[in-house]
């Protein structure tokens, strides 16, 4: 089984940035006991903070992989370019998000993603992440 993680904006600040919210632990050290605890699947990670190369990302897995998860940060509730990349491919995409964005900022409620999304898993930490593996395994 091969998963890839694509992260977008800002999430190369993990175990940085607001770790009230986020977390201490960066998300290099949480990918490899990702690695170590399922090591029949083959993962992937990529982040970038730049919109049209998360899109090319996908792109280019959405028809080989097993399933994507997308953590697309910010642009989750700005791109409709990510949602239609989204839409365009057959691999299976499960949006997660490591806070919980319903109890956030309103403009946080909006995402252009989950229309498209197998399904969406928020609020977890970074334990939404495996949660999300679990979806495809199980």
């Amino acid at each position: 089984m091969k998963i890839c993680i694509i992260n977008g904006p800002n999430l190369n600040l993990l175990g940085k940035r607001e770790p009230e919210v986020y977390g201490k632990q960066t998300f290099e050290e949480y990918f490899t006991t990702l690695q170590i605890k399922y090591p029949a699947i083959e993962f992937t990670y990529y982040q970038s903070n730049i919109e049209g190369e998360l899109i090319g990302k996908i792109q280019e897995f959405g028809f080989s992989y097993d399933g994507i998860i997308l953590n697309a940060g910010a642009y989750t509730h700005t791109s409709i370019g990510i949602g239609d990349a989204i839409k365009a491919i057959t691999t299976p995409v499960i949006e997660v998000h490591i806070s919980n964005t319903y109890s956030r900022e309103s403009f946080r409620h909006q995402s252009y993603i989950s229309g498209n999304a197998k399904g969406v898993i928020l609020g977890f930490g970074l334990k939404s992440y495996e949660l999300a593996v679990l979806s495809f395994i199980e």
